[in-house]
């Protein structure tokens, strides 16, 4: 298997060399990780002895069609059509699943497979931590922007250790992830039709409801880098910056389009217009309206979520740049529920979950984590690896009494 994938990976770089229409996106990506330098993925693509062990562990020194460079390294293929027929008796299953090989042997009579099929199994370039640290080195080179890149977070969909799977989601929210699934995979029938201005979501709800778990879970499932930021942070002292920091976020956004931004307390909008009546002030929120208006999905590949704790002091002119608002409101019994399941599901013990879920009434998500939290640490305080109902119980009334201290201190 492993001479295999190592001619795989030889036969990948030399078709994708030769055939211009093919690019990074039909490279199978641990193929890509394997090839990726400082400068990305660019033609021609080398293969080195590292970039082999890499990908294929053992390389084979015995194959007729395969030379090395002592000096440089690099492998190169000195017989096309031999290491073709190679392939083609023993690795099926890897032309199948590689777009770049599938490309070149679906003309073969002998071989039944196909490059779209192949192509739509194959993850995109743009989720890639490789491909996405190559962009922002390359955006670092520019000192407006290195600046602005240490006011936000930028994540990679295999960065982020929240699967989509295991937020506890509404049907109306599910709903919605399946239409901006079927928006991504539609774009050209969108912007044919003229449909371009989608993609633009408000999520309303208190705090440990889920709006930052979703939005992060939202980039691991559809593959789509996060820019995160919080308004908050961007709103500078120097008022003239405010506007050239909101322009700066957007111009990252469509740097790493396809991707997701995610703007954390919007609310801060608000404040902004009421704060003060001056000329800069007014200038950093139209520039804040106008790039919201400026960009969508359809068009830029960008998903824009913005999410506040605080709706009512959102005012129309903020409301009516969003094509959806979707409200996380504390979770109904349903959903707690679901979200013990999910929290509890690795852990040793007996649980009585519907008592759990009639005893946390108005807690939110990040209130019932915090619950487990307690529970674990107390257990294993005490030398235990399994939980009891009393431990979840007691954690359960601890999060109550802080929640009694909390609204005396208000």
């Amino acid at each position: 298997m492993e001479n295999a994938k190592f001619v795989e990976l030889l036969l990948t770089a030399e078709i994708f060399n030769r055939y211009e229409n093919l690019n990074e996106n039909d490279i199978p990506k641990d193929i890509r990780k394997a090839l990726y330098n400082k400068g990305g993925l660019k033609r021609p693509l080398v293969v080195k002895e590292e970039n082999a062990i890499r990908y294929a562990g053992k390389i084979a020194n015995d194959l007729p069609f395969v030379d090395i460079n002592p000096m440089t390294k690099q492998f190169k293929i000195t017989s096309f059509e031999l290491a073709t027929k190679w392939l083609a008796s023993r690795g099926f299953e890897l032309i199948k699943r590689n777009p770049v090989l599938a490309y070149y042997y679906e003309n073969f009579d002998s071989l039944d497979v196909s490059y779209e099929d192949a192509k739509k199994a194959n993850p995109p370039a743009h989720g890639d931590r490789e491909w996405l640290s190559s962009v922002i080195a390359e955006l670092s080179k520019v000192e407006e922007t290195r600046e602005m890149l240490d006011l936000v977070r930028i994540f990679s969909p295999e960065e982020i250790n929240v699967e989509f799977d295991s937020i506890a989601l509404n049907e109306e929210q599910i709903q919605e992830v399946r239409k901006i699934e079927i928006a991504l995979a539609e774009k050209e029938y969108l912007r044919n039709i003229g449909l371009v201005d989608i993609g633009k979501i408000l999520f309303i709800g208190p705090p440990g409801t889920g709006k930052t778990t979703t939005a992060r879970a939202l980039s691991k499932r559809l593959y789509l880098p996060l820019l995160e930021v919080k308004l908050s942070m961007i709103t500078s002292q120097y008022l003239g910056e405010t506007s050239k920091n909101i322009e700066k976020v957007f111009e990252i956004a469509k740097k790493l389009s396809p991707c997701i931004l995610f703007i954390d307390e919007f609310d801060y909008v608000a404040k902004m217009r009421t704060s003060d009546e001056h000329a800069a002030i007014k200038r950093a929120v139209n520039t804040l309206l106008k790039a919201i208006d400026d960009i969508n999905l359809v068009n830029d590949g960008v998903l824009l979520i913005a999410a506040t704790n605080h709706p009512s002091i959102l005012d129309l002119a903020v409301w009516r740049r969003f094509d959806k608002v979707l409200e996380f409101p504390e979770p109904e019994e349903r959903i707690r529920r679901r979200i013990f399941e999910i929290f509890l599901e690795k852990i040793e013990g007996d649980f009585n979950i519907e008592e759990l879920v009639k005893e946390t009434d108005g807690f939110t998500g990040a209130d019932i984590k915090l619950v487990v939290r307690e529970a674990v640490l107390k257990a294993l305080l005490e030398g235990r690896r399994r939980l009891t109902q009393a431990d979840l119980i007691f954690a359960i009334e601890d999060i109550k009494s802080r929640f009694k201290i909390r609204t005396q201190e208000t």
